[in-house]
């Protein structure tokens, strides 16, 4: 009796089933940008001498994966169509939640945004305002941020409908234009919007248009919108961090909260602050007024006072009238920058809280406006690698660099500064 045998031979993989996928590595910068590994490059004898020490290595980030960007690189904002409608759980009564152990140090805005997609910014904040959302039987503010075990009290909520490709109107569609102007990194967790001066991050009183609601356009078919990890002040530009993804929010938040980030800040400020690099060190708090609200230099043991550090140092000088200084803050409190410069006697040019030098004359051609931008953000990948977005001048400061003569390509000298 004869046996038949099954050859098992099967058909080669085409070429390139067979090619390994290679990780995204963007372009590096081909003028002022960082060299590969984050160390600046200058001249010999540049480097200032009190920053001149080597700083510790960094671990290194896995090969292949580190990740750059720079300004004026397109990004594009296409959304899959869906495979199938999702259609949100509509809460038409009181219900009470625990929070569970991946909720646990979640901030209430974005408790309700991760339980109930499509749930409106104004929405959020109109229920947690009226005292209508409890936590433990009382009222908290959208910042509070939850423990596990604990019982949220959710009153009945009305959900937007999520959108998708092809459903946005035509203000909508101008709006995610001007996000894809802003991009100057993107990948599928994170982006990086250069944040133009006077556009608010977040609403507030009177507050129609801002980063936050405008990130509404880009909700995926599951009602998830983009979130702020970081904020900047409304009147500063620069790079702003944006996370696409739950999962890159706790991991870039996480970044922040143990201080894993690295921020650069460019200023112009009036004199010559000596020394020429420094480190400043105060505590600041919070004071308010029925018309305003500023930071101001407290003492140890205050009420509402936290500590607050930054490296400053000198890049160039206008003559002895103006100086171009390079900032890099290790914590992150409100108006921080803008406080602790015109703490030594240096305010920020154009800040119309902090600057307080008394008959003091802006230069002819030189615009009444915050002179501040965040130039520069490096921060660990929630997969691997690093991010490293720079922001160029906003037009205002690029008009006062040309007429004072200052060179943006300069090498910056806070890039030796300490970590801590």
């Amino acid at each position: 009796m004869s046996r038949r045998i099954k050859r098992m031979n099967p058909k080669p993989r085409d070429r390139d089933e067979r090619k390994e996928s290679r990780p995204f590595k963007a372009r590096s910068e081909s003028k002022a940008g960082p060299r590969p590994g984050g160390k600046p490059s200058g001249k010999p004898g540049s480097k200032p001498p009190r920053f001149s020490g080597e700083r510790a290595e960094r671990r290194p980030p896995k090969a292949g994966f580190e990740k750059k960007a720079e300004f004026g690189r397109k990004a594009e904002f296409e959304r899959a169509a869906p495979k199938e409608p999702v259609e949100p759980l509509l809460p038409t009564k009181v219900q009470t939640v625990k929070v569970t152990a991946d909720e646990n140090n979640m901030r209430v805005d974005r408790f309700l945004e991760a339980r109930f997609p499509g749930l409106s910014f104004s929405h959020i904040q109109r229920v947690v305002r009226k005292g209508e959302l409890r936590v433990d039987g009382k009222r908290v503010d959208s910042k509070d941020r939850l423990e596990e075990g604990q019982s949220v009290r959710i009153p009945p909520l009305k959900l937007d409908a999520p959108k998708v490709a092809g459903e946005l109107s035509e203000a909508e569609q101008k709006t995610l234009k001007a996000l894809k102007e802003m991009t100057i990194y993107e990948d599928d967790d994170v982006l990086v919007l250069n944040k133009p001066a006077g556009l608010a991050v977040q609403g507030g009183s009177g507050m129609t248009r801002h980063i936050d609601q405008m990130l509404e356009v880009m909700r995926d078919s599951k009602g998830q919108k983009p979130r702020l990890v970081h904020r900047i002040d409304r009147e500063t530009s620069g790079c702003l961090l944006i996370a696409k993804t739950r999962f890159a929010a706790s991991h870039l938040t996480g970044a922040f909260r143990s201080r894993s980030a690295r921020k650069v800040y460019w200023a112009l400020v009036p004199g010559l602050p000596k020394p020429k690099q420094g480190r400043i060190s105060t505590f600041l708090a919070k004071e308010e007024s029925e018309d305003d609200t500023i930071m101001r230099i407290a003492q140890h043991g205050d009420e509402g006072a936290s500590h607050a550090v930054t490296y400053y140092a000198m890049v160039e000088t206008a003559g002895n009238k103006l100086t171009w200084v390079s900032l890099k803050p290790v914590t992150g409190r409100t108006h921080q920058l803008r406080a602790h410069m015109a703490h030594i006697g240096h305010p920020i040019v154009g800040d119309p809280k902090y600057f307080n030098i008394e008959n003091w004359q802006l230069p002819g051609g030189l615009q009444n406006r915050l002179h501040l931008l965040a130039r520069r953000i490096v921060i660990p990948h929630p997969r691997g690698g690093v991010i490293d977005a720079t922001a160029p001048l906003p037009p205002h400061m690029q008009q006062s660099w040309n007429l004072l003569g200052l060179d943006a390509s300069r090498f910056d000298p806070i890039e030796n500064a300490p970590e801590e």
